[in-house]
């Protein structure tokens, strides 16, 4: 019998930009959170077992505020992204109190994740469709000799925010639907012509289409790729690290994009017609509890998500 999928929830960042655990601030009247819309999307599109990543110091809050509220529903169980899980022989640099990224935090769900699983962020809203298309691919007997792996592409146009930069990754296709390459861009800004990026920290910008595909961290895979994540961070301290030891960090959308080019894993992309947004800032905020109010009144979710 096929196992089946589990929903993993990218939850442990530190909400710099934001000012605060954002993925706990709710977004309309019934003190709903983003995170509340995409566990409802994911159960009704069929997932059992929902795995959140947090700091171990959020565990109380996730529960209370989170947690509890499905666990009738779905499987509960958290995964501590801590600083201190890094690989034998390596040290983690005085002063260091940033995480180590998001191919780290997937990492750290290797005791507890051994089915095919999803990925999100736990502060974007990706919508219903996103959701099932995964939950269909995970699914689907596969033939593969290499790891078979999806991710869910928006276009850049639709992820941009009026109130700073984002990073994403932008993706190239071949000819069939699958990934060919992702370059993790960590700066970019939506400007009059469209939108632009940069590569040394805002000093100067280089144009970019806004018909891009990118990556929004809403992933597929099979439980396989722990084993390339172990030699991905082992890398990252021997080399990345060392040359940054305050804001380096394992970008998943480019582990995966390496596994690709080192031909171990293929990349099914799958589309979504609904819109993405999230809560990359404070001022998003009002936008996207319009958009909120807006999908109930339409019958897209009830007033009340956990009755």
């Amino acid at each position: 019998m096929e196992l089946q999928p589990t929903l993993v929830i990218l939850a442990a960042g530190m909400g710099s930009r934001y000012g605060g655990l954002k993925q706990i601030d709710p977004i309309d009247d019934k003190q709903h959170k983003i995170i509340d819309f995409s566990i409802y999307d994911a159960i009704r599109a069929g997932f059992r077992k929902v795995v959140f990543i947090i700091k171990k110091e959020n565990e109380e809050d996730f529960r209370k505020c989170i947690g509890d509220a499905i666990s009738s529903k779905v499987t509960v169980e958290y995964v501590f992204q801590e600083l201190e899980n890094i690989p034998n022989g390596a040290r983690i640099p005085e002063g260091r109190v940033k995480p180590w990224g998001t191919a780290h935090a997937i990492l750290c769900c290797r005791d507890v994740v051994k089915e095919p699983f999803a990925v999100i962020n736990s502060d974007d809203y990706y919508g219903v469709s996103a959701y099932q298309s995964l939950y269909d691919f995970l699914t689907q007997p596969k033939q593969e000799k290499k790891m078979p792996f999806c991710m869910v592409g928006y276009e850049l146009k639709n992820t941009l925010t009026e109130n700073g930069s984002v990073a994403r990754g932008c993706c190239k296709m071949d000819g069939n639907g699958y990934l060919e390459s992702i370059d993790e861009r960590t700066k970019i800004i939506k400007t009059p012509e469209g939108a632009a990026y940069s590569e040394d920290d805002g000093k100067t910008f280089k144009p970019l289409p806004i018909d891009t595909l990118v990556s929004m961290n809403m992933w597929g895979f099979v439980p396989e790729i722990f084993e390339q994540l172990e030699s991905s961070i082992q890398r990252f301290f021997d080399q990345e690290v060392e040359a940054n030891p305050m804001k380096s960090e394992c970008f998943l959308p480019m582990e995966v994009g390496r596994m690709i080019c080192e031909d171990k894993a293929s990349v099914k992309v799958l589309s979504s017609k609904d819109k993405w947004f999230g809560v990359t800032y404070k001022e998003d905020k009002p936008f996207v509890m319009e958009s909120i109010r807006k999908l109930k009144e339409e019958g897209v979710y009830p007033d009340i998500l956990w009755k």
